[in-house]
């Protein structure tokens, strides 16, 4: 039997296609589109550099959709990335992917968007000094109890909240377009440069960053092998459309040079265009945006921690499914708690996680290369004859290669960004090395 399909077969298939393009843009469409315009602009050259670059970026998550939607349809499991990644390469290869996500990449993502969300939420219901960090303790206890309910809840809310949230970002640009004076139309022109551009495409990916997680929950989607595709793609084509139409509000509104000097872009457009009602309504819309994140990494992230289960005879509690709900409700459990220790941490020593994220970054860029490579080597191993029910990435080799490309300029941007941080990520990576000798879990 495959490892990925051995890795997911207690796994029910409950999601459809609209479920997983509700995932998908709930965990994409979060704080990013709030945060890294600013980041963006102060690399482009001009506005018409500002656009191509937010094209690109979309054109390149979308070519690599079409490729994670060839991975998930032909090996659908509850392991995702870490299951190709066993496939292709072997045990040790997955394991220390494993590692890396579980214990820093996923929960500091998930303690990151919940730190913004509590910075936001802690300015209308204000909690003090330690206010950020109560706010996220318990919507992360919140969202993990719902999802440890089951499947059904986690879902129901994702669809509600990100309906909501859609609908209000969209409000913002009809009434940037409608009610706004137009700001500058040109930008201060600056030199543009290859690291520069390299650095803006870190931050763009990072906005449009998330799609990868639909690969886990390919174990739970309906008819995986014909419908991977359509939810994938789908979700990436509703997150950067609604990207680029609030990057041309924030241009309309602000100018290029306006949104290279904003801390808050999305307040500030706001504030342009209905005063401080508009920038309070923004923060509204930043946390439920941040909620959407949050849930949907909290319900991708629990089945790394259930793939790893599955593999590791030792860790076997976290890689059982709960019939009730069908939910992996020992992975959601141990995933909260390491959350909630980063929280904590956080709260006490004031220290935010994105910088930790932006630490890790070389690593995940480095596996994600890996697992596009991983279309190769299967492609290889499939023989001439060989059945092809499954989703198949259109123009190959050429899009996996566009796409591996992508990653290996990223991951080089990163460790520019990085810099001498980037030894803590690879530190924390070998930290995991351990589990390469625990017993495998028997089939």
């Amino acid at each position: 039997m495959p490892e990925a399909a051995r890795a997911g077969r207690a796994a029910r298939a409950g999601l459809t296609p609209t479920d997983v393009t509700f995932m998908v843009v709930g965990i994409v469409l979060g704080i990013g589109i709030f945060k890294t315009p600013s980041l963006v602009a102060r690399h482009a050259s001009d506005d018409t550099a500002y656009v191509l670059l937010w094209l690109l970026g979309g054109l390149i998550t979308l070519i690599g959709a079409l490729c994670y939607a060839e991975l998930g349809s032909a090996r659908p499991g509850a392991g995702g990335e870490y299951a190709f990644l066993r496939e292709a390469y072997g045990r040790h290869v997955a394991l220390m992917f494993a590692w890396a996500r579980c214990a820093v990449i996923q929960p500091g993502a998930i303690a990151a968007a919940a730190f913004v969300m509590g910075d936001y939420a802690n300015v209308a219901v204000p909690l003090g000094p330690y206010g950020p960090g109560i706010h996220a303790l318990a919507a992360l206890t919140l969202f993990t109890a719902v999802n440890h309910a089951g499947t059904t809840p986690g879902k129901v809310t994702q669809n509600v909240v990100e309906t909501v949230t859609v609908l209000c970002i969209l409000g913002f640009v009809v009434a940037a377009f409608a009610t706004a004076a137009p700001g500058p139309r040109a930008g201060t022109p600056q030199a543009l440069s290859w690291d520069g551009t390299g650095l803006a495409m870190m931050f763009i990916l990072l906005t449009y960053g998330g799609w990868n997680e639909a690969a886990y929950l390919s174990g739970e989607l309906k008819d995986a092998r014909r419908t991977m595709a359509r939810a994938l793609v789908a979700g990436v084509l509703v997150v950067v459309g609604v990207s680029l139409a609030v990057n041309f509000a924030y241009l309309r509104v602000l100018g290029l040079d306006g949104v290279r000097g904003s801390s808050a872009v999305g307040a500030d457009m706001m504030r342009a265009v209905a005063g401080e009602t508009g920038a309070r309504v923004t923060g509204v819309v930043v946390v439920l945006s941040t909620l959407t994140t949050l849930n949907g990494l909290i319900v991708t992230g629990s089945r790394s921690y259930y793939a790893l289960g599955r593999d590791v005879a030792v860790l076997r509690s976290i890689g059982t499914w709960k019939e009730r709900g069908s939910t992996p409700g020992n992975a959601l459990l141990l995933q909260g708690a390491v959350t909630a220790a980063l929280v904590v941490f956080g709260t006490v020593t004031r220290v935010g996680f994105r910088t930790m994220v932006a630490y890790t970054s070389p690593v995940f860029w480095f596996f994600m290369l890996l697992v596009t490579l991983s279309l190769f080597v299967f492609r290889r191993r499939e023989a001439a004859d060989a059945p092809r029910a499954h989703y198949r990435t259109p123009l190959y080799p050429v899009t996996p290669a566009v796409f591996a490309l992508s990653c290996l300029w990223v991951l080089w941007s990163s460790l520019l960004y990085a810099g001498p941080g980037a030894v803590i990520g690879v530190v924390v990576l070998l930290a995991g090395t351990p589990l390469l000798f625990l017993r495998p879990a028997r089939p």
